[in-house]
């Protein structure tokens, strides 16, 4: 892959083919953020959905994209990709971008290479431990840009030969914002993600029976664990203490955080090697000026530095996570001041605007 020019000129919209994974996905507001600044570029011709997403329910935003969407017939890359072109036929495509590096990058390639135009491809997380480490390479050297979103799964693409470039996700520094808290002296403890392993909320939910402080935790989100969880919680002594709210959208969640005076994001790896990216909560988090207690692990990091804009502790810590915790509900100018070097953090590195306006100028250049 040719080093890319972010400055490279374009003399037109430049018309770009998506191939996201399912679709929608309530969980993944960072996809449709980006395809939404794209829409709004004008450089939106055509998303494909590799597979059906979560139709319960989905962001509001989600609606303004339904004109664009084609779900593609279960089928094998090769197939779908023939699928894409039959729909794209007589449409103006000047690339195609697969959003997810195993199957969509397969897809947007096989596609874009029937089309006489180039592919490139973006990579999350899970994404890129499913595809075999000497095709990730063969792919990233066909592509015209590779783009990860967090430090950890650009280390993962460098170790095959990539070169990626590095673009974070961002967060709506206008929705997200630091309100004033009125506490009664509980301690309001927040966790945001979907119940599946690699969260880390069985560990969190062991980790509060350790407090010594009035505190009560709320969990939003659903998946394939609620069940468990709920038992889980209810082998607590403090169970009543702990709430399950389920899925949010994205409008919903800013309140939820405008609630908490701490929010944990105790990620793990689980038992088949998947993890974390660089998870929302923790941008949405600092966004607000909150105090993070979040896992050293994956991506994380690179948002969350120890003791200046959060809590570090290892993963699957119970006693860890419970001292973390701890020491910040007892002390609430430790949480003031995190809470505001994150928000800082977030304003200087993590802009949503200043995000997807780099994601749009890497493409632009990229495809011109």
């Amino acid at each position: 892959m040719s080093p890319i020019s972010e400055t490279a000129p374009v003399n037109r919209p430049l018309h770009i083919a998506v191939v996201v994974s399912g679709w929608p996905r309530l969980s993944e507001s960072f996809a449709l953020n980006e395809l939404v600044a794209l829409h709004n570029a004008g450089m939106l011709a055509k998303v494909f959905a590799t597979k059906r997403g979560d139709f319960a329910e989905t962001q509001p935003a989600t609606a303004s994209l339904d004109r664009y969407i084609h779900h593609l017939g279960e089928g094998t890359a090769e197939q779908q990709a023939a699928e894409v072109l039959r729909v794209l036929r007589g449409l103006r495509v000047d690339a195609v971008h697969g959003y997810f590096a195993h199957q969509p990058a397969a897809v947007a390639r096989l596609a874009a290479a029937q089309l006489g135009v180039p592919f490139g491809f973006s990579v999350h997380a899970k994404d890129a431990s499913k595809v075999e480490p000497d095709e990730l390479a063969e792919r990233a050297r066909a592509a015209a840009c590779v783009i990860a979103c967090n430090a950890d799964v650009a280390r993962q693409l460098h170790s095959v030969g990539a070169d990626p470039i590095l673009v974070p996700h961002g967060v709506d520094l206008g929705s997200f914002t630091p309100q004033p808290r009125h506490p009664d002296g509980r301690v309001e403890l927040l966790a945001v993600g979907r119940l599946v392993p690699k969260k880390g909320f069985d560990v969190l939910i062991d980790a509060v029976r350790r407090l010594d402080f009035d505190w009560r935790l709320r969990i939003v989100g659903d998946g394939p664990l609620l069940l468990q969880l709920h038992d889980a919680a209810r082998a607590n002594a403090d169970a009543d203490r702990i709430e399950f709210l389920g899925a949010r959208t994205h409008a919903q969640l800013p309140e939820l955080y405008h609630d908490a005076d701490i929010v944990a994001v105790p990620s793990v790896i689980d038992a088949h090697g998947d993890r974390d990216g660089l998870p929302n909560v923790v941008l949405e988090a600092m966004a607000c000026g909150l105090a993070i207690v979040g896992s050293d692990v994956a991506a994380i990091p690179t948002a969350i530095e120890h003791r200046v804009t959060g809590l570090l502790v290892d993963p699957g810590d119970v006693y860890g996570l419970a001292n973390a915790l701890n020491e910040l509900a007892k002390d609430a100018d430790l949480r003031a001041t995190l809470g505001t070097a994150a928000r800082a953090a977030a304003e200087s590195r993590f802009g949503l605007i200043a995000c997807t306006d780099r994601f749009l100028s890497i493409l632009e250049a990229a495809y011109a």
